[in-house]
């Protein structure tokens, strides 16, 4: 008994048996845009605070 198997996963199985260092990459862009250090919820909120209100229109004239 065949078992069936699209042609995306079979696109995906041929790509990655070409460029195996395809998966490695993937991993190391998430990791650069996307895994971040969690935030410490004190520092955050003492940066809030710390932060200066700016005018809506920084070149209006007063």
């Amino acid at each position: 008994m065949a078992i069936y198997e699209s042609e995306i996963t079979q696109f995906i199985r041929e790509l990655k048996a070409q460029k195996p260092y395809l998966e490695a990459e993937q991993k190391k862009g998430r990791a650069l845009l996307w895994d971040k250090t969690p935030i410490e919820l004190d520092e955050a909120e003492r940066e809030k605070a710390s932060r200066i209100e700016q005018q809506a229109y920084v070149y209006a004239n007063k």
